[in-house]
């Protein structure tokens, strides 16, 4: 019989057949409420072998190094990902959730490196798809790739990770982005016209000096993009979210905004003649100097300053 109430007191294990000496001081102190404290806080009496002093536990005892060593210096070891399974299980056995949340951060991080490591395609294979006449891409990972330059015209990329791709000066007419991932990544001076990028996610995309005349931007996010000086003429943007959007000198003429979140936008000196702005909220939008000659804003609500710019035609 044991009595586990002095914390400096030496305990031997027996885990699965695999002997461990250790204190009771690792044991409790570093996750007070696991399975393991609970069992050498003075509270319970334990049994042990009484020939060998050693306190048996029915578990594999693979792994048990690894346990003391985060009991002690609160280590995670590198292992394998199988081994880490093997781990995770038995540290959810001895109720040690801050091992427990180590390694699935580990393993998530894991994951994330993964991913962006094997892209399933690169900028050689891009190019040599290309060559074919109509260039399929839809759902593949194209994370961080450069594709700069390239005449990427008609390709569709439909539901594709586009993240942090270089898509500058690039000729894109007629590419489908239909619903993908494109955060992040630069589009400037690219060919977009006619492009369709209904439900895309460009949070954060660069667009300067982009040509996306008629290309159709329904439902995207496009939440802190740059469109400094971009063509936009008859782009259809409606339901976008331009949150802190800024589309400084872009040029929106005839461009369709119905519905359209443009709070904090910046549109100043941008050319908005004949741009459909029905019921569009511009209260927090910035005009200043923009152009809204033949705009269509029935049932636009309006700051003062929105009133102060330029003619404006209902």
């Amino acid at each position: 019989m044991m009595n586990a109430s002095d914390s400096s007191s030496l305990v031997r294990l027996n885990i699965g057949g695999k002997k461990f000496c250790t204190t009771v001081d690792t044991l409790t102190q570093r996750e007070p409420d696991s399975m393991l404290a609970a069992m050498f806080s003075g509270r319970h009496t334990l049994c042990q072998d009484p020939e060998k002093g050693y306190l048996f536990v029915d578990r594999d005892g693979k792994h048990f190094r690894h346990i003391l060593n985060w009991l002690r210096d609160s280590v995670v070891p590198t292992l394998k990902d199988t081994e880490y399974s093997e781990l995770l299980r038995e540290a959810e056995y001895y109720q040690l959730l801050g091992l427990i949340d180590e390694i699935n951060a580990v393993l998530n991080k894991r994951k994330e490196d993964d991913e962006f490591k094997n892209n399933e395609l690169t900028r050689t294979d891009i190019i040599k798809c290309i060559q074919s006449e109509k260039v399929r891409l839809r759902g593949v990972n194209l994370s961080g790739l450069d594709l700069s330059k390239l005449d990427l015209s008609n390709v569709d990329f439909s539901f594709a990770c586009l993240k942090n791709v270089f898509f500058s000066r690039a000729n894109l007419y007629c590419a489908k982005f239909r619903e993908v991932d494109a955060e992040g990544s630069n589009f400037h001076n690219a060919t977009l016209r006619e492009c369709e990028f209904t439900g895309a996610n460009l949070h954060g995309a660069l667009l300067v000096g982009a040509n996306l005349q008629s290309a159709n931007l329904q439902d995207a996010c496009l939440v802190d993009c740059s469109f400094c000086e971009a063509d936009l003429r008859s782009a259809h943007l409606q339901n976008a979210d331009l949150t802190n959007a800024n589309l400084e000198n872009a040029v929106l003429e005839g461009a369709n905004l119905k519905g359209a979140k443009l709070s904090n936008a910046n549109l100043k000196g941008a050319n908005l003649q004949r741009a459909y702005l029905r019921q569009v909220n511009l209260r927090d939008t910035h005009l200043e100097g923009a152009n809204l000659d033949g705009a269509n804003l029935l049932g636009a609500i309006r700051s003062n300053r929105t009133e102060a710019v330029n003619t404006i035609t209902l």
